[in-house]
């Protein structure tokens, strides 16, 4: 080389056409040639790096000369979150993945197998009840009965829910928005349809209620919190989508414990119509409560765990939690992306099938959602199916099964995996309303990363109001309680990410387990309340019906029992 300038643009030719792979050394093309010539000058120019002896340490002495010429960098804002947008990440109840389940079905049953199966309507026979207690008492699918054989107007058993609804409601207090108006429209509508020969589906003029989880376009949506019971979305939730277009029409939102705990909302305790005493539990309260007093057809409620299950349990109607998956969540409040299902609360289990055939399936706005097959077959032959039962089961129902023709299969103790530590809910719960928490504390002037740990019990939520945090002056609004926000909403926030995904990973490992105890069972019948924990981890279903006719006493009247 004549000179060390020459010397300089000759390495940079060399450089340029070599094969450098980035991956190998971390540093990027364009600083690995930015340095290389650095260092290269310092040796043509007779230069050193302070301290370099080798040409690593002249690449680790010119790193801060790089960053030194390198344009300041701005970093955007993080995109807001709210309550619903889901993560990457999603819950798949079937133990071999959704792959296998949908190859199966094919397998087995072709492309039949997301074909939706419509629900037949037996007729009506015998006399038409003529009172208006007697016709708001039925069933949801004999009702449909009556108004598909032009017996009963929509129009008619709307005005009775209506009137039942306004009457009973200071009792029940089940009821947060009343939409009268556009019920009585809807159900005009479906009659006008009907004359004209047209039948939208099986639900075509049956009433009913939902909880007030789920966005009405126009009509506020509450989540049973004060701080949101002006909130109005500009869209339908896709259930509320589903139903219209199969002829139901919406006579009220229904309520719900605060943020879908309880059947406490801001409003007041949602009581037990057969004991007014004790709350209709929750957090499907209200649609639990109206249901069983003959206020709607029918109500959709929403469980994470146990809010289906235990207000069908408390007033002693029929219900359905489904499979994860297999109904839409798009609209309604989120709790848990992982956890949260939507399913029929009625009078009977052939009303809960009716819903169902109407709602499930594949919704693109739910990535969780799959289509797979779903008939009711009210002939079934129990001797047919194989069912386990527990030892603790409903003796009565047991009974009555058999004598039915069910050939019951003795069961134990269900599996389990130690570890589990609720499989990661309190950091969903905190992640759906974190912008609702961050607003909480900035209102009280509150430091997130200082609250004092609450554990979720049901002394926190009881008639003791819970210790003020640290900073919250005496007589100032608590935001500890419930009236306020919910503290385990805070309590996930601490949750680290390796124990997050540890959990999720013994998680599958319990989904796997229940996929071995199942495989010899088409369903078993547990005690009451039983398997809401484990079931509300892997995503299985649950039916509850009545079996035998009891006032409730448990409960009591002050406590706010703890349900998600």
């Amino acid at each position: 080389m004549d000179s060390p300038l020459e010397y300089l643009e000759q390495a940079e030719a060399e450089l340029a056409a070599l094969d450098y792979d980035e991956a190998s050394t971390g540093v990027d093309r364009r600083q690995f040639m930015f340095r290389s010539l650095v260092a290269a000058a310092a040796s043509a120019f007779g230069a050193r790096a302070v301290g370099a002896q080798t040409t690593a340490e002249y690449l680790d002495a010119t790193a801060g000369v790089w960053q030194r010429l390198q344009p300041p960098v701005q970093q955007a804002p993080p995109v807001p979150l709210g309550n619903g947008e889901a993560p990457a990440l999603q819950f798949m109840p079937y133990p071999a993945g959704t792959g296998a389940l949908m190859e199966r079905l094919v397998r087995e049953r072709g492309a039949a197998a997301f074909a939706r199966t419509p629900h037949a309507i037996e007729r009506w026979n015998g006399v038409v009840p003529t009172s208006a207690e007697d016709l708001a008492f039925l069933p949801a699918h004999r009702i449909a009965a009556l108004i598909r054989e032009r017996k009963l107007t929509s129009r008619r058993i709307t005005d009775i829910y209506l009137e039942r609804l306004e009457r009973l409601n200071p009792t029940l207090n089940c009821v947060v928005t009343l939409m009268k108006e556009s019920a009585r429209a809807e159900a005009d509508a479906m009659d006008a349809e009907l004359k004209a020969g047209r039948i939208r589906g099986p639900l075509h003029g049956v009433p009913y209620g939902i909880k007030d989880l789920f966005a009405t376009k126009g009509v506020p949506t509450s989540w049973g919190a004060a701080d949101f019971k002006d909130q109005v979305f500009d869209y339908d939730a896709e259930i509320v989508v589903r139903l219209r277009s199969a002829g139901a029409v919406l006579l009220a939102k229904l309520s719900t414990g605060l943020f879908a705990q309880n059947d406490w909302w801001y409003g007041g305790r949602t009581n037990n119509p057969w004991n007014l005493n004790i709350g209709s539990s929750g957090s499907s309260a209200g649609p639990g409560s109206a249901t069983a007093a003959g206020c709607v057809a029918f109500a959709i409620g929403t469980e994470t765990q146990g809010s289906i299950v235990s207000p069908a349990i408390r007033n002693g109607i029929s219900a359905l939690r489904p499979t994860y998956g297999r109904v839409s969540r798009h609209g309604g409040m989120v709790l848990s992306w992982s956890q949260d299902r939507v399913g029929p609360m009625c009078r009977t289990v052939e009303d809960c099938a009716l819903v169902f055939s109407v709602l499930h399936g594949v919704d693109e706005k739910d990535a969780s959602t799959v289509t797979t097959p779903f008939r009711f077959d009210r002939a079934v032959r129990l001797a047919s199916l194989r069912i386990g039962v527990d030892a603790n089961a409903p003796k009565e129902l047991v009974a009555q099964l058999t004598a039915l023709g069910m050939q019951p299969k003795p069961i134990g103790a269900r599996p389990t995996v130690a570890g589990m530590a609720g499989g990661g809910l309190n950091a969903e719960y905190a992640a759906a309303f974190d912008s609702y928490v961050q607003r909480k504390a900035k209102e009280y002037g509150l430091d997130l990363n200082a609250l004092p740990e609450r554990a979720n019990t049901q002394a926190s939520f009881g008639n003791t109001p819970p210790a003020l945090p640290a900073g919250v002056a005496q007589g100032a609004p608590n935001p500890m309680a419930p009236a306020d926000w919910n503290p385990r909403f805070v309590g996930g926030r601490s949750t680290r990410a390796f124990e997050f995904i540890n959990n999720q990973r013994r998680r599958l490992m319990l989904v796997q387990a229940w996929g071995t105890f199942m495989k010899d069972l088409d369903g078993f019948i547990g005690a009451p309340n039983a398997d809401v924990g484990p079931n509300a981890q892997t995503g299985h279903p649950c039916v509850v019906l009545p079996y035998t006719f009891d006032v409730p006493q448990f409960g009591g009247g002050g406590a706010r029992a703890n349900d998600s």
